[in-house]
């Protein structure tokens, strides 16, 4: 039986091509799952002959790697995105791709990671699969997921504010994945000593309207299939923003945005098994630029 569809995949590819030429002013959350990846690949002693990145973007993890030691380790790394503009200028080989269908051959690469991209999957454990089929016995999956308390605050407001002006709401952000069902999700597919880690970051913000900018610059907005297709309109964002800093407001006048990212590892099933070190622990409060955003 085939999974339900959630998510308009051709809408999101849409939306992405259109964040890639501002997506790096927005792409610090892609940068710290970046860096968390490239500290879990350091604690790794193999090497990977065959690596690719699905839903690279504009090169977080490239980048992160080329300034640790673990570069060493990788001999050849493809980046792979469904958004070409996302690609564009990169060095790196190149591949434009939907991670539901993946053109891989089974047990063909050593490592495959993905940061931020797999929540807007339609059937997360079927793209799991897919992955876990394409690795070598022993070979490595690093990925990072948005974990399901991302954007509470921001929920809330809409749905309130919605409710109270049209009498109803639909849902405007998308669903994640629980954290704690990651290590589950892992094992359905069929990876061995999988490892999951929930590092939760607040973003502080100078108005409720930057956190939206900053969703678009990262392509994260809505592409529900039964998304509310009605526009918000301004009375209706207006008193959302009022709600958000009413019930979330900072002492300093700011509004916090939560999010959760989900690290998960997991291997190919093979004889012996690696087994990465605790990971570092990582600050869970950001200022996003100069003076917040």
């Amino acid at each position: 039986m085939s999974s339900p569809l959630l998510f308009d995949r051709t809408l999101h590819r849409s939306r992405l091509d259109r964040a890639a030429r501002d997506y790096d002013t927005a792409g610090f959350l892609k940068q710290r799952a970046a860096l968390d990846a490239v500290d879990r690949l350091e604690s790794v002693t193999r090497a990977f002959d065959r690596a690719v990145e699905l839903g690279a973007r504009t090169g977080a993890f490239a980048a992160a790697l080329a300034g640790s030691p673990a570069a060493a380790k990788l001999q050849f790394l493809a980046e792979a995105d469904l958004s070409l503009p996302m690609l564009a200028g990169r060095s790196a080989p190149r591949l434009v791709l939907d991670e539901e269908r993946l053109p891989f051959a089974p047990a063909s690469l050593d490592l495959v990671v993905s940061l931020l991209a797999l929540h807007w999957t339609n059937d997360l454990p079927g793209a799991l699969i897919q992955i876990r089929r394409a690795l070598k016995p022993d070979g490595l999956f690093l990925g990072a997921i948005f974990g399901g308390a991302s954007l509470t605050e921001l929920r809330q407001s809409l749905l309130a504010a919605e409710a109270e002006l049209r009498g109803g709401a639909g849902p405007r952000v998308s669903p994640f994945a629980d954290g704690a069902d990651a290590a589950g999700l892992l094992q359905r597919a069929g990876f061995a000593l999988p490892v999951t880690d929930v590092d939760r970051v607040t973003v502080r913000y100078e108005h409720p309207l930057r956190l939206l900018q900053d969703l678009r610059r990262m392509g994260e907005t809505n592409v529900l299939l039964d998304r509310d297709r009605r526009p918000l309109t301004r009375p209706v964002l207006a008193r959302a923003f009022q709600l958000y800093q009413e019930r979330f407001g900072l002492p300093d006048g700011r509004v916090p945005a939560s999010f959760e990212i989900v690290a998960v590892t997991g291997w190919a099933p093979a004889a012996a098994q690696p087994r990465p070190a605790p990971k570092r622990k990582l600050s869970p409060f950001l200022s996003h630029g100069a003076g917040g955003r």
